[in-house]
């Protein structure tokens, strides 16, 4: 991922980590804030790869759509 888009999901994780599930606001946390890499973040949770993959594309997804949806982040950054 680039850096603008791994900012960009950061600051998403900021505003709508709550509404995450656990383990995805863990995952993303591992991977954006403290810059694990995926083999890491799957042993630390002792989950498969995969499953931190399909972790962090699902909340990405989920990310987005809140932000698509109400726009705190647009409205933060003075865009409308």
């Amino acid at each position: 991922m680039s850096l603008e888009k791994n900012l960009f999901l950061a600051s998403l994780l900021d505003l709508y980590g709550p509404l995450l599930s656990k383990t995805q606001k863990a995952v993303m946390e591992d991977f954006l804030l403290k810059d694990l890499t995926i083999s890491e973040i799957a042993e630390n949770h002792k989950v498969s790869r995969q499953a931190v993959k399909d972790a962090i594309s699902k909340a990405e997804l989920k990310l987005n759509s809140y932000e698509n949806k109400l726009g705190f982040f647009k409205r933060l950054n003075g865009e409308r």
